[in-house]
């Protein structure tokens, strides 16, 4: 099967013997699952539809886009026991699969499950833990956008086209440019807002009746959280209603009570002219991460042959009025947004299950990574190994040596970032080499490997060629970088680049001159001077 594990959503898609790909619906007869996890007082746990039902009466036991917290250290505390974003997230994992045995009749082994484009190695390796404690053979993790472009790309493969990919979920917005032709979807470029999504254009409408509500009665509704998860449904339903509807009409009754114990009843009339305005800022702050994958990819919104939509957001209309203003052509909306992603696994899944076998070896997805990986060297200076925007799998080494005489050990610091200066970026590790024969500095040969695998998951190495002592390390970075934090690198980098290459030339030449007075200590030694 090919999940797609989402901020608020998650969808199970498989292949059927004769090619065609289906959308699995849940008991509940929905083709989408929530990402929401309830734990009741009798100590029923529920997932999906019936938890997000509940959500309002039992808001603390209820957890909702675990998503966001997936690759840190956060735990979710439920009476006297602890779980991971890993355990929430196979609760949900374990419900999809559930639901497709019983569908299907028979049980689920393997799975490929999708990530967003930008998420970070502890981010990616929580994902896979989660679906080995759903029971699941995880096959693979791949990107999104990668997964959409193949739903969509398959049979779009006879000639080459530039895609891009416009995510717009629950939670987070993608956005990636993807080079299709023969068989080959290649990512070329990727960005985003890891905070900015469908929960956002809520929580405006959610503001806006709070605050309407409070100019007419003094009482506001978000301080009381059932009143809040009321209003929050109102505020998704009305989102829904409006990418078709002109007007939608919002009634909750006995939504408080006013200070007299009279009870008090919410009704409004939102237009969707007014939703816009509520909302039209957040649907420029897509715009930034076009410009900024158009950049990486050296290409003009000209360029691209093809714009297509994911998450359920796009369906908005001024969402689609902005795409087409920005490009200048119609987004395809071929492919329900709501499940490209996750028949986009299904397809990949089949691949690497070898089922598909008049397909087998046809499509070939190719990965980048989001920032360039490095080490520090002498003098603070990062020396970049991987730069961003390589395809992976990839795996590529350097040598480096001792910078003192006598030198046993030395510590490999690994960083990921555009800066010159190491401790500008962000620090992923650090491991030591120990062991090293004793030298003259200079000699030793240490040759540092970088190693990306199909997953996206980094395994750093470093060897002493002389001794042949290894020490690795697989960069479980306990820290997720958000899409602002990657751009704010990447725009730090260029802001700050004529500061850090005088930084870096005094930093080289102070190396040069050290290496220069060694020398020439070392040629007096040698002569008895």
């Amino acid at each position: 099967v090919g999940i797609d594990l989402g901020t608020t959503n998650s969808v199970i898609a498989w292949m059927k013997p004769d090619g065609t790909v289906e959308v699995i619906p849940n008991p509940e007869g929905s083709r989408v699952t929530p990402s929401v996890v309830a734990f009741t007082k009798s100590g029923e746990i529920l997932v999906g539809e019936p938890a997000k039902r509940q959500m309002i009466l039992n808001p603390e036991r209820t957890i909702k886009s675990i998503k966001r917290k997936m690759g840190t250290d956060y735990k979710v505390r439920i009476d006297d026991k602890e779980y991971t974003p890993q355990e929430i997230s196979a609760f949900i994992l374990k419900k999809l699969k559930n639901d497709v045995g019983s569908y299907l009749g028979g049980e689920i082994k393997k799975a490929v499950i999708t990530v967003p484009a930008y998420f970070n190695d502890a981010q990616r390796q929580a994902t896979k833990e989660a679906g080995i404690i759903a029971g699941l053979e995880v096959l693979r993790i791949i990107n999104e956008p990668t997964a959409a472009a193949l739903a969509y790309g398959l049979d779009k493969a006879e000639k080459e086209e530039k895609v891009l990919v416009y995510d717009l979920g629950g939670g987070t917005f993608d956005v990636s440019i993807l080079e299709i032709g023969e068989g080959v979807i290649e990512v070329i470029a990727t960005a985003g807002n890891n905070h900015l999504g469908g929960d956002d254009f809520d929580q405006r409408l959610i503001d806006w009746m709070a605050e309407e509500f409070k100019k007419q009665h003094g009482i506001d509704l978000r301080e009381d959280r059932q009143a809040l998860q009321r209003l929050r449904d109102a505020a998704e339903k009305a989102k829904i209603e409006l990418s078709t509807k002109m007007e939608t009409d919002v009634s909750l009754p006995f939504i408080a009570v006013s200070p007299s114990g009279q009870p008090l009843h919410l009704e409004m009339r939102i237009t969707r002219s007014l939703f816009e305005s509520l909302t039209r800022d957040l649907v420029e702050m897509t715009r930034g991460p076009i410009e900024q994958a158009l950049n990486d990819a050296k290409l003009s919104p000209q360029d691209i042959d093809e714009i297509i939509l994911v998450g359920g957001m796009t369906r908005v209309p001024m969402v689609q009025r902005f795409i087409k203003e920005f490009f200048g052509k119609e987004p395809n909306k071929s492919v329900n947004p709501d499940e490209a992603v996750a028949i986009g696994a299904a397809i990949q899944a089949a691949i690497l299950a070898g089922t598909e076998e008049q397909r087998e070896g046809d499509i070939v997805l190719v990965d980048v990574t989001p920032l360039t990986l490095g080490i520090e060297v002498k003098g603070g200076l990062f020396e970049p190994i991987i730069p961003r925007n390589t395809k992976i799998p990839v795996r590529k080494s350097k040598i480096f040596t001792t910078v003192e005489d006598g030198q046993t050990e030395v510590e490999i610091r690994v960083y990921q970032g555009e800066r010159p200066i190491a401790r500008e970026n962000m620090f992923l590790g650090s491991f030591k080499l120990v062991g090293i024969p004793p030298a003259p500095r200079g000699v030793p040969q240490i040759e540092v490997t970088f190693d990306i695998d199909s997953d996206g998951i980094v395994h750093v190495s470093a060897k002493d060629l002389g001794s042949g002592k290894e020490q690795s390390m697989v960069v479980t970075g306990r820290h997720k970088l958000s899409e602002d934090e990657i751009k704010r690198m990447i725009e730090d980098a260029k802001r700050y680049e004529e500061q850090d290459k005088r930084l870096k030339e005094e930093i080289e030449l102070k190396n040069r001159a050290d290496v220069l007075a060694y020398s020439v200590e070392k040629t007096l030694k040698e002569h008895g001077v």
